[in-house]
């Protein structure tokens, strides 16, 4: 592996980081002797505590030598490992003592049958295969010590060779499951005199005493989010001139890459930012310079407005090359966007943030919380990269040994195998929105195969003979389905400039990339991703007059209430799907993503009664009552079960774990043919980026071929951030996870007891906000109608009111067995009321049967009314609760759909 070139003036290296090398440069032979004091005079020197003593209760030892942790054997016996250093939330460290290849001296060769003076050995000779071999069994030790900590999954792994080096791996999910080199391959090794570098010294502080803040995504960030809010600015005004939405889009992607481009050396540094700050006082002239530019850019011919060649990028980005006609002060918010660092760009939410900016109704959402990379690799890790992390560690295994058998060819040639079998690996997001997950599963493959290509360094390829490989990890690896034309877009560039920030980072020169630097691979597909038919045809009415249906999307205000309502001139017409059929997806060997967060009604909103009836026929082994994501995961685990992929993860809303989704996961998990099982949960996440960019709890969950056993992990602990989403903290289970995702016995196991059929009713199911009232408004009706409370008022509660201390007191209004003309007839405020505030909703939902009774709960629930019927309290729990909780409501209180009761 090789050091980062440092050449510090050693004028300016601080006395006592000199001392400490020259005291220490020499050392070799014994650890256990010399790691403790080693380590405590390091702290001294990058300016960081030195370890605290050690106590009898282990869990105070948050940072100290020989931490103690537990091995549990298969056979359910327990042994003791010791961490050499400790910190609670920021590494692992284990130390090595290595030992430089020894001359041969005078007296030696003079006398060789002489009595040879007593050498310390230490754990291997430097610079040779069997230290490369011991400092990879270090960090093999260093992660097994993660994995056994019960409660501390820490960002950093530190491991030492006393006296000579240091190495950094660093895994940012908190989940302790797969650590790369840090910042990357060719530098995450140092020597120890690169202490004498202020930058090196920095980063080990930063290791020591604020880990998270070393995550390149975090710091990236900050300028992401400050283009996207100058951008946003730009599109809504070249909106209000009347551009469409999809030119606009075209248009800054294309400006946004050429930002890129001048940033990172691929065209002239700052050369696109001067031309604009040059066209600024003749805008006139701004549409043919940029655009003269933008056609040299596609055919790699010379460009007149920068007086220079240009690259060949290709690609589609720049195949319509006609800018949009810019004012002064337009061009002026291009030259301001223009100015920030766009090599530091942070592409996984790069994407979101543009979308959000190009898109009207999503613009508000800038300045919310973002999904942050350490989520998105939580999911992408074990999906992907464990499996792969584990191929790599059997295809370096089997490479020492040959080295170490001295067969160095047949050793090269298996990290070659393992290296061209990487970039075969295809990765397929069928709901990609901006391509976030691809780009991070990406980088992660990059990771590895930089880890590879070093290995072939060490074992003695040159550094020509591995940029000469042709096989490399790049996007067209990497396949989505997206609907979203616009997003389609923006994924592919996002792909893209990730693809060139990695080699660019990886000290590759601009200059050496083959043309045309971009590639239309169409890796990205705009279709649906469950849905594929000959043809859509319009639903007439008897008149033939095209059948329109609400949007599903925009709303307006009420001119009486002021609430949210639908707004009934946003309408699409309703079609008709001819032929339709199960979709087909691109082969793959890794399934993962984030399909859209909707409920069955949300979807049939959404989408139309038409495509949500068409969609549950076609997929009839899906319930009805599912939400539109377990649609994705039940076709991802068919094509697991069918031998189609090798892995699939997926993000859920954490009612994965209720019945009607549920119902999806057990009929995979306990299959007799074929069944597959969870190797990876987390129950209850934080997230954000919904459907509505609402904060909300998700699940993660990941599946594989077969029945293993998995672990779940459950948040701890969870730190709010006012740039960013909270930190979480872990703790894990392991054993066979279940549908519930709870560790337990095989699924298969258990059975339906007919002895419990019945024994429960699901609360009221409202459709209509309106139908719910506040007290104060149940004593008006009081008041205006007489004792209108004993006919249609009761009583009200959902989770929240039986789960909090503070219940709200709301009342509902149920009409049940009362026509509409009595309504109004005996109750004409509770009937205005409903009129103004349920009516407008209700004349756009897709059920005929709730449009025409729309003074009505949205379901008759005869179960539940024979309950309260009775008179009696009853027991009711609610439905999404994470903990079973049962409480006792009087028998004059009408439940809500979230609760279930016990009859």
């Amino acid at each position: 592996m090789s050091t980062p070139a440092t050449t510090p003036d050693a004028a300016a290296t601080p006395p006592e980081v000199e001392a400490f090398i020259d005291r220490w440069g020499p050392s070799g032979g014994g650890e256990r002797a010399n790691y403790q004091l080693f380590l405590s005079e390091l702290c001294d020197v990058i300016g960081v505590p030195r370890p605290d003593p050690s106590k009898a209760d282990d869990a105070a030892n948050t940072y100290v030598f020989d931490k103690v942790v537990k091995f549990a054997a298969a056979d359910g016996a327990a042994s003791n490992g010791f961490i050499d250093l400790y910190r609670r939330g920021a590494f692992v460290c284990e130390t090595k003592q290595g030992v430089e290849k020894q001359k041969a001296d005078a007296l030696s060769l003079a006398a060789p049958s002489a009595p040879k003076p007593r050498r310390k050995t230490g754990t291997s000779v430097r610079g040779t295969i069997g230290w490369d071999d011991s400092m990879i069994a270090a960090r093999g030790q260093a992660e097994s010590y993660v994995r056994a900590l019960a409660d501390d999954n820490p960002p950093f792994l530190l491991v030492v060779d006393i006296g000579h080096s240091f190495e950094l791996y660093a895994d940012f999910s908190r989940l302790g499951k797969v650590y790369a080199a840090f910042p990357d391959a060719r530098s995450h090794r140092f020597k120890l005199e690169s202490l004498r570098d202020a930058a090196i010294r920095e980063r080990l502080r930063g290791v020591w005493l604020d880990p998270l803040s070393l995550d390149p995504s975090r710091r990236a960030a900050k300028v992401t989010r400050e283009i996207a809010g100058r951008i946003a600015v730009l599109a809504k005004r070249l909106e209000t001139k009347g551009h469409d939405p999809e030119s606009v889009a075209w248009f800054l992607i294309r400006c946004l890459f050429t930002f890129f481009a001048e940033d990172v050396g691929l065209i002239a540094k700052g050369a696109f930012t001067e031309l604009l700050g040059s066209v600024k006082s003749s805008p006139d002239s701004f549409v043919p310079l940029v655009g003269e530019l933008w056609k040299a850019m596609d055919s790699g011919t010379f460009s007149t407005a920068l007086r220079k060649k240009m690259k060949r990028f290709n690609g589609g980005i720049f195949r319509e090359h006609e800018p949009l006609k810019l004012d002064a002060e337009e061009i002026g918010l291009l030259v301001e966007a223009g100015e920030c660092d766009w090599q530091d760009v942070e592409p996984a939410i790069f994407g979101t943030l543009l979308e959000r900016a190009l898109d009207p109704r999503e613009r508000h959402k800038l300045g919310a919380h973002f999904t942050p990379r350490a989520y998105v690799e939580r999911l992408v890790v074990p999906t992907i990269i464990e499996p792969v992390r584990d191929d790599w560690e059997a295809a370096r295994a089997a490479s020492l040994a040959e080295a170490s058998a001295g067969r160095m060819k047949e050793a090269v040639a298996e990290a070659r195998k393992f290296i061209e079998g990487l970039g075969s690996i295809r990765v397929l997001d069928p709901a990609c929105g901006t391509g976030n997950f691809l780009y991070v599963s990406m980088v992660k493959l990059k990771e590895i195969e930089a880890e590879a290509r070093d290995w072939l360094g060490q074992l003695g390829e040159k550094q020509s003979d591995l940029e000469a490989m042709e096989r490399t990890v790049d996007p067209k690896q990497f396949l989505g389905i997206e609907i979203n034309p616009r997003a389609v877009a923006i994924a592919e560039v996002v792909l893209w400039i990730g693809w060139l920030q990695w080699h660019l980072r990886a000290k590759v020169s601009p200059n050496s990339f083959s043309e045309p630097i971009l590639h239309a691979y169409g890796n990205i597909e705009c279709r649906d991703a469950l849905l594929e038919y000959d043809r859509k045809e319009l639903v007439r009415d008897e008149a033939g007059k095209p059948v329109t249906r609400w949007d599903g999307v925009t709303m307006k205000k009420h001119p009486v209430t002021g609430e949210d309502v639908p707004d009934e001139t946003a309408t699409v017409a309703v079609e008709r799907f001819v032929n339709p059929r199960k979709a087909a997806w691109p082969e793959c060997d890794f399934i993962v993503g984030n399909p859209p967060f909707l409920g069955s009604g949300r979807m049939r909103q959404r989408f139309g009664e038409g495509y949500a009836e068409t969609l549950r026929n076609i997929y009839s082994d899906v319930p009805d009552s599912a939400n539109y994501v377990m649609y994705w995961w039940d076709k991802a685990a068919t094509l697991l079960r069918a031998g189609g992929v090798r892995q699939f993860g997926y993000i859920t809303t954490n009612a994965v774990s209720q019945v009607q989704n549920k119902a999806v996961v057990i009929r995979h998990l306990a299959a007799t043919e074929s069944p597959i099982s969870l190797v990876m949960a987390i129950p209850d996440h934080p997230w954000v980026d919904s459907e509505d960019s609402a904060n909300v709890r998700i699940a993660m969950t990941v599946a594989v071929a077969g029945e293993v056993e998995g672990v779940v992990f459950d948040i701890e602990q969870e730190i709010a951030s006012a740039d960013d989403a909270p930190v979480c903290f872990f703790s894990e289970r392991r054993g066979c996870i279940q549908a519930s995702l709870d560790v337990g016995g095989a699924a298969k196991e258990v059975a339906r007891l007919r002895s419990n059929r019945d024994l429960t009713a699901r609360g009221m199911c409202i459709v209509g906000g309106g139908f719910v009232v506040a007290e104060s408004q149940a004593k008006a009706f009081e008041v205006a109608e007489g004792a209108v409370s004993a006919r249609l008022l009761r009583s009200f509660v959902n989770g929240n009111d039986i789960t909090k201390k503070t219940p709200r007191k709301l009342w509902l209004i149920d009409c049940h067995g009362h026509s509409e003309q009595e309504v109004r007839d005996r109750w004409p405020a509770v009937y205005q009321w409903i009129l103004d505030r349920v009516k407008p909703g209700r004349d756009h939902n897709n059920d005929p049967a709730r449009r025409a009774k729309w003074w009505l709960l949205g379901r008759a629930h005869l179960d539940v009314r024979r309950i309260l019927a009775a008179g009696r309290s009853y027991l009711a729990t609610v439905m999404t609760a994470k903990h079973r909780v049962f409480v006792r409501i009087d028998g004059d209180v009408i439940p809500d759909q979230g609760l279930v009761l016990l009859r």
